[in-house]
Parts: structure tokens; C-alpha cells; sequence
């Protein structure tokens, strides 16, 4: 969900920052992606929008926040997007990209996302401030792209993509 204090901020916040994944993620590639801790919907439903050939996976341990999911995939007619009210751990489908969005630490989503993918895992995930210390306790090695060499507003100046393995477009 994004704060009724927010809302004045949804399209750079939320809806673009979630669209900067595709700058190092050809989502085209990719059938199956499994946004964990989607909260709002963020960052599955735009990128869904933009790629209606790829089927998106929304998880969240609140029910709250995916009944309201729910209802806007049902109104904005998204036939690529299966939203459920689950913990990370207890989804079972396979799939063969895993984002997420300011969640939790890269080591736990590793954790969270163990057995998931098809082939090899491959994470994409939207961060801030400094990362050295999280990415050197997760057990990949991951590349960070800031976004503010792809978008040149303020609010992206301390915000990264944090990616493995993923093929760039």
C-alpha cells in the first residue's frame, strides 16, 4: 500500500522506481517472476503492465494488503498476475526470477527464496542507502546498478538495483 502521505509522490516512488528494474532485467526473457513482500503492489504491477507476456507471482503475509491487490488486478483486467496472501516460504510454484522491493535484507530473501526457480536463481531486487555490509553477508555475489545513472531525479540518488544472474536487455 502506499501512505495517504505518499500519494503526491506514487509516480516517481512507486510506480517508476518499481519500472527501473528493467534497466538491467529484460523481463522478456523471464515466464515466471515471484514478487516477494509486494506490499502495495510494488514492484509487480507495473512491471506486469509493461509485460503482460510474463506471468507475476505477488506474495504478502498481509492479507489486508492483497485483498487490495486483488481487487486492482481484477479491475485493471491483468490476466498475468496471481496475487496471494502467503509467506515467501510457503510459496510453491517454480520460477525463474525472484524481486522484490525494500523487503528485507538480501541474505533472508536469498533464505526466503530457496527451491523456487526452475534452473538457477536469479534475484532483482530495489534497495537504498549503503550496501556493502548487506551484500557481504548474502552468499552470492551480487552487481549493484545505481539508478541514478538511468533516472536523474533526487529520489533515486541513494537508490540501487541490487541483481544476480539476471540477463540485461
Amino acid at each position: 500500500m502506499v501512505s495517504r502521505k505518499d500519494t503526491d509522490h506514487l509516480l516517481e516512488r512507486h510506480i517508476l522506481h518499481s519500472l527501473s528494474l528493467q534497466f538491467v532485467v529484460n523481463f522478456s526473457s523471464y515466464k515466471d517472476v515471484l514478487d516477494i513482500g509486494t506490499g502495495g503492489g510494488f514492484p509487480g504491477i507495473p512491471l506486469a503492465i509493461m509485460f503482460p507476456e510474463t506471468q507475476f507471482y505477488l506474495v504478502d503475509s498481509i492479507g489486508k494488503k492483497i485483498k487490495v491487490i486483488q481487487d486492482l488486478v481484477k479491475t485493471l483486467d491483468l490476466h498475468n498476475v496471481i496475487a496471494t496472501h502467503q509467506r515467501a516460504e510457503s510459496f510453491s510454484e517454480k520460477v525463474d526470477l525472484v524481486v522484490s522491493r525494500a523487503v528485507a535484507r538480501t541474505a533472508k530473501l536469498e533464505a526466503w527464496s530457496k527451491g523456487k526457480f526452475k534452473v538457477k536463481p536469479r534475484f532483482a531486487f530495489l534497495k537504498g542507502g549503503d550496501l556493502r555490509e548487506e551484500i557481504d553477508e548474502a552468499r552470492l555475489h551480487y552487481s549493484i546498478s545505481p539508478i541514478y545513472q538511468y533516472i536523474h531525479l533526487p529520489f533515486f540518488e541513494t537508490k540501487a538495483i541490487v541483481h544476480y544472474n539476471v540477463r540485461s536487455s
